[in-house]
Parts: structure tokens; sequence; C-alpha cells
């Protein structure tokens, strides 16, 4: 719903469905505190890395399972452990590579239930481990009364509010006047 707008607006974009994409969630290894990258797996993640190193903006959705953000998305932000730079052995201080470099965020979450305190920790996980990861909270969309698959794309506030979110990080990445 929202790659095509931006690309409307001459927003260069990628998107991915992280249900679609074979994703191993991380096992602590910490492989990556010495080699910058994941070595324990070659799957999925290894072809959104480039996109994420190349990408100022990033919209995040999850649907909530259980007041929280699917294990899907959970595996997805767990793999970006690896832009963590360690100044000192553990438990000691860290910076991300990406930090610092404008990046902005858009959270979405959708939530079967139509009082937005029921999706709880959705929009706050997503948004607090992108933030340490280097991104900027441009808005959180709280998305309620669906469980349908699709459904949020057949309802004019919803696409509405996600519309409104987007053209805000466009405007952010500077792409949008």
């Amino acid at each position: 719903m929202f790659a095509g707008f931006l690309v409307e607006h001459g927003v260069e974009c990628a998107s991915s469905r992280l249900a679609d994409i074979d994703i191993h969630p991380c096992t602590g290894c910490e492989a990556c505190r010495t080699t910058g990258t994941c070595t324990r797996f070659s799957d999925g993640m290894n072809d959104l890395y480039p996109v994420i190193e190349r990408s100022v903006g990033l919209v995040l959705a999850s649907p909530t399972y259980n007041y929280t953000i699917t294990p899907e998305t959970k595996t997805f932000i767990d793999r970006l452990y690896p832009y963590f730079d360690f100044v000192e052995p553990r438990p000691g201080p860290y910076v991300s590579r990406l930090a610092g470099q404008g990046r902005k965020l858009v959270a979405i979450g959708i939530c079967e239930q139509h009082d937005p305190a029921d999706m709880r920790y959705t929009l706050p996980v997503m948004s607090d481990a992108m933030s340490v990861i280097g991104y900027h909270v441009v808005d959180q969309v709280a998305i309620t009364g669906h469980f349908d698959a699709g459904s949020v794309g057949n309802d004019d506030g919803a696409r509405r509010r996600v519309f409104d979110a987007t053209l805000a990080l466009a405007r952010a990445i500077g792409a949008a006047g």
C-alpha cells in the first residue's frame, strides 16, 4: 500500500513481506561482533542487509500477536544486531553503524481489537528497537479492527492514516514537497 504511494512521489523503494522471507532467528552466537555481519546463516536477511544499508527511510509494519509484534518482525529486528559496534567487552557500550545518518522510520501496527491499547507493545517494540539502531521515528500508526489479511487495504480511514504517515516519511527524508 505505501510503496506505491512513495514511488508515485519519486521515492525509490523496495518492499518486502517478512512472512515470505526465510530468516533464521538469531542464536546469540555473537560472531557478528567481530565480523560486522551475520556469518551464522545464509538466508533471506543476507538479501535485506544491502537494502537496509542504502535506504534512508523504513516503513515497518506488523500485525499484533498476543499484544506484540509477530515472530517474523522480532526475528528481523534481532538480525539487525550486526550493525552494533562494541567498544568494550560484554556488556560494554555500543553504537550502531546506522546511527547519525538521518534514517527515518514509520511504524505501523495492526490489531483485530478496536481499542489501540490492545496493541500494547506492538508500536513501542518496533519504534524503540529501531531508534536504538539509528532510526528517528517520524510516525506510529495504530490500525485497529482488522483481522483478515488484506482488509486494511479496503479501509479508507486506515489507508488515509498510512498515506499521511508515508507522506511524512517522504518529507522527512527530503523526497516529497
